[in-house]
């Protein structure tokens, strides 16, 4: 660790400067002790049905035990592929100690991306929410994948709310298209089959990677992130350290409206919140905004989650204004920028302080966060975590003092093992132990770093990043397009949105066939709100288009 720390002396009373990344060996020894700590108290909540550690602890163990019994080995992957559902957290504890690697995926990724990440990945197994199956039959053929489990929405929630549930789903608002896959299982089936089969539980180490979270990076394609034990163990216990003067044990309720599938909420709310024995409780869609302030009305939280997308709709949202936030103690805004209007209005609207924190991916993801007692400032990502070094660096890799701007360097327990099956780009991206993230800032004389600028191309809706190359390679596959740029443009809604320039190969072409292509072949937030027809592209002198001077313009 770097012996010039200045932020030290701007942590709390009761933050360490340091965690013990060694205090578990695994992120599964951890849970046992969780489980055992906290049983009888509710772990998860979604749609008015909880489930208990202990709960959680024995069904785990059931579907554990079902993917051995399906011929599933240590080291093989499974992809969870839903919202957030109750089954979610069932299904990563259940893979995890069946010494599986879990895929995160993106349930609203096209067949397109959804092949890349499973034959990149190689996965042998996946649990999909029924509503996206479809997409599934389209590419399972050409992929690794053997085992095949569904999950409905209303699965978990007991009769008869369960089946009232799936019959609206399936029947009034149509939201699961027909599919075939017919060796699927459903995962209540899978349940009661691994009731058969003893868990053989895996005895891992500290370097195994149990996640491969998929990530652009700081460039390209979409690739895997391989985290281990020891470096969601240590995040988890870095975010402990920053929160536990602010929290009780076992006696908090987090609100999760984000995702688990995306790495925030996957760490902070399905990890970290577990640890301490919080109640999570999941918001199966944050875009229903009366879901989330119906969570809000129903129990007393005491932390909340987000991105400035979110709290900025809520904020404006008649309804919030509503809600008793006596209960708020910790809100905690991540994956994109917290805008300075956004963090007043949250904290007029409840009294609580909007603390910003930075991350990535591949630092799984959290290493920095405004102070959580109050001494936050807004405009700034806040202090490096405990164990957790930043320093700025400038194009030849000198160390920069307090105020000089350059590229922002990570190191600490946290940081990645690499990216899979890529090893020129983890030597690229990680060196001397030190994770170069691509993104432009600066750090204040009292060590609190603020972000300048951000990688160089990659666009941000809504927290989640999208690659230009990714999306000039889709619109440049249509026959009427002969050049295709893709930039980011401000968004009042989500921070920014997909601007795409296209010079005509045929000038039949028009906005919505380039748009309706995209929605054919990506994700939603990756396709272009706007589309600009230009007679040519700025180029340098050896043909690179300058997407610089396309954002400029």
């Amino acid at each position: 660790m770097s012996e010039n720390r200045p932020w030290l002396s701007n942590y709390p009373s009761g933050v360490p400067a340091n965690i013990n990344p060694q205090s578990y060996a695994t992120l599964v020894d951890l849970f046992e002790e969780t489980f055992a700590k906290y049983g009888s108290k509710p772990a998860f909540s979604c749609m008015g049905k909880e489930l208990t550690y202990k709960q959680v602890d024995k069904m785990s163990r059931q579907f554990g035990a079902y993917l051995q019994s399906r011929g599933l080995e240590r080291g093989d992957k499974i992809a969870i592929m839903m919202p957030n559902l109750l089954q979610y957290p069932v299904v990563l504890f259940g893979a995890m100690r069946a010494g599986l690697v879990v895929v995160n995926t993106n349930p609203l990724y096209t067949p397109r991306e959804m092949h890349h990440q499973f034959t990149d990945a190689g996965v042998k197994a996946i649990i999909i929410a029924e509503n996206f199956a479809a997409n599934l039959q389209k590419i399972l053929d050409d992929t690794p994948i053997k085992v095949v489990i569904t999950a409905s929405i209303g699965e978990m929630l007991g009769f008869p709310k369960k089946q009232i549930v799936n019959f609206v789903v399936r029947n009034i608002r149509r939201m699961v298209p027909k599919y075939d896959l017919p060796n699927a299982v459903t995962f209540s089936d899978a349940l009661k089959q691994g009731k058969r089969f003893k868990l053989n539980q895996h005895k891992g180490s500290a370097d195994d990677v149990i996640l491969l979270q998929y990530t652009g990076g700081t460039t390209g394609l979409s690739k895997g992130a391989m985290l281990t034990n020891r470096n969601l163990v240590a995040n988890m216990l870095q975010i402990r350290a920053v929160m536990s003067p602010f929290l009780e044990d076992g006696k908090e309720i987090a609100l999760c409206p984000l995702p688990m599938y995306h790495i925030f909420a996957f760490t902070v709310n399905c990890l970290a919140m577990m640890e301490i024995g919080a109640l999570s409780v999941l918001v199966t869609n944050a875009r229903d905004l009366p879901s989330v302030v119906k969570a809000l009305k129903s129990y007393d939280v005491t932390l909340i989650t987000g991105v400035n997308t979110l709290f900025n709709a809520l904020v404006n949202h008649s309804d919030f204004q509503e809600v008793d936030f006596s209960s708020l103690k910790i809100t905690v805004g991540g994956g994109m920028a917290v805008q300075r209007a956004v963090a007043e209005n949250w904290q007029r609207v409840t009294g609580c302080f909007l603390s910003e924190g930075y991350g990535m991916t591949e630092a799984s993801p959290v290493v920095t966060v405004n102070p959580l007692d109050g001494s936050g400032r807004l405009g700034t990502i806040g202090l490096p975590l405990p164990s957790t070094d930043v320093r700025i660096v400038d194009e030849q890799g000198n160390v920069l003092g307090a105020e000089q701007v350059g590229e922002i360097q990570v190191k600490g327990p946290q940081v990645m093992k690499g990216y899979y099956n890529r090893v020129d780009e983890t030597n690229s991206t990680i060196r001397q132990g030190w994770l170069c993230t691509g993104d432009i800032g600066k750090m204040l004389p009292d060590g609190f770093f603020q972000i300048v600028d951000r990688k160089k191309d990659m666009i941000l809706v809504s927290g989640f990043n999208v690659f230009p190359n990714e999306v000039e390679d889709v619109i440049s596959g249509h026959p009427k397009v002969l050049e295709v740029a893709a930039v980011g443009v401000p968004d009042d809604k989500s921070g920014e949105v997909v601007k795409a320039f296209v010079v005509k190969k045929d000038s039949s072409l028009t906005k919505e066939e380039v748009i309706s292509y995209c929605r054919e072949n990506l994700t939603g937030y990756k396709v272009p709100k706007q589309v600009e027809f230009r007679q040519e592209l700025p180029k340098t002198n050896v043909g690179k288009i300058l997407r610089r001077a396309l954002r400029d313009d």
